[in-house]
């Protein structure tokens, strides 16, 4: 996610204690399939490399694979599961994207309605103008509004220093969106791209606006039910990982000399609602993303306009954002499309050829080291870290 939380429940001993950190040398393996052993060397890399573990599956021509390296549990030297369940972050992005342009098909809204028609009297003040922006733009990022997992309070309050204290926090969308326009908009509506996981706490809100029904249900009713994701959940305010999972390990800091580690898996979500509160497996994701590039969750008009791109900053991580989904940059070109995600503690990606039938998803547990070089050496049989195309761990 880019950081997409009040009330403290009454878990005991789960604070967030410094994890000693021990080394486990947990081989890669593969469960099934065959054909994957550069992306199982970019995944033995990520973990060389100090990330606790990594789990991976792909999809390809029918076949399934999956394979894990390094450990799930920093304590007990457990290893990686490959059916881990996992927080997937901004992924919920997509979900959400999806269930706008599904209602745009029946005629229940139109991609540039203002958010002022949908959301009367929200988005005000400090320049910010709810009349001035579009649904199109809350979802493609061009909308102007202040990213709030930017807001220094904010972070440093939930997501560095003070997660320990405040990792059970409950947070409502309006008040997320409070924190976004404390702050005056990055730049006007439509003139460029800029990451802000407050355009889709807005779009959850239009959701709920037009259905009378939770966001979270329109996600389950529409896209996870249908699609048999049977480990696809959006926990709300519940913070513990369904099992199976491994544990989510984080420095809780930007200062790249960090050296203590964090045990940050249990964590109450409210603080990422419908920009990445979601969790999920590789298997789910890689069956969503098929479904989604195959066409067979949306008309393909409104598919169209998903892949409809505007120009994104030179990141290393995608080369144009369009509703939920972005292209991929990769060291050969290769035409992908994806979604990434990250919380603390959790990094993933999900990743498919435009007709959907070469998927692959992977998430490791650790936010410190970048995501090294999968995505290449899935799909262009290369190492990320010998063509410089290593990918940062996304923030929601």
């Amino acid at each position: 996610m880019g950081v997409r939380r009040r009330v403290r429940t009454g878990v005991v001993g789960l604070a967030a204690a410094a994890v000693a950190v021990t080394a486990f040398a947990v081989p890669a393996h593969a469960e099934s399939g065959k054909g994957h052993e550069a992306t199982h060397r970019a995944m033995d890399a990520i973990v060389a490399g100090g990330t606790p573990g990594v789990t991976a599956a792909a999809v390809e021509k029918g076949a399934v694979w999956k394979g894990t390296s390094g450990v799930g549990n920093l304590r007990t030297g457990a290893p990686r599961g490959a059916d881990d369940r996992f927080r997937m972050g901004s992924i919920t992005k997509t979900f959400v994207a999806t269930v706008l342009l599904q209602m745009e098909a029946e005629g229940r809204l139109d991609l540039d309605d203002t958010v002022e028609h949908w959301l009367p009297g929200v988005v005000r003040g400090n320049g910010n103008d709810g009349r001035a922006i579009t649904v199109r733009q809350l979802l493609n990022h061009t909308s102007g509004i202040f990213n709030y997992t930017e807001d220094k309070e904010f972070i440093n309050r939930n997501l560095l220093a003070g997660f320990p204290a405040h990792r059970y926090d409950t947070h409502s969308p309006r008040e997320l969106v409070r924190v976004a326009l404390a702050h005056e908009p990055d730049f006007a509506p439509g003139t460029r791209h800029s990451y802000s996981n407050t355009g889709y706490i807005l779009a959850g809100l239009i959701v709920e606006k037009i259905s009378g029904h939770s966001y979270g249900r329109e996600v389950r009713e529409r896209v996870i039910t249908p699609l048999g994701l049977r480990n696809t959940s959006l926990p709300g305010t519940a913070p513990f990982l369904p099992k199976p999972s491994s544990r989510a390990y984080s420095k809780l800091s930007r200062d790249p000399a960090a050296t203590k580690i964090y045990d940050v898996t249990e964590n109450n979500m409210s603080w990422g609602w419908a920009a990445g509160e979601g969790i999920s497996t590789t298997g789910d994701l890689n069956r969503f993303f098929s479904a989604l590039l195959g066409g067979k969750l949306m008309p393909a008009k409104q598919l169209a306009a998903m892949q409809t791109t505007v120009p994104a900053p030179d990141d290393g991580l995608y080369s144009g954002y369009g509703l939920g989904l972005y292209k991929v940059r990769t060291s050969c070109d290769a035409k992908l499309w994806s979604h990434s995600g990250g919380t603390p503690g959790s990094g993933t990606e999900a990743v498919s050829t435009p007709d959907g039938r070469h998927t692959l998803a992977y998430n490791v547990n650790g936010d410190w080291n970048d995501l090294g070089g999968i995505v290449d050496a899935e799909f262009c049989g290369t190492s990320g870290a010998a063509t410089g195309k290593g990918r940062a761990v996304p923030r929601l």
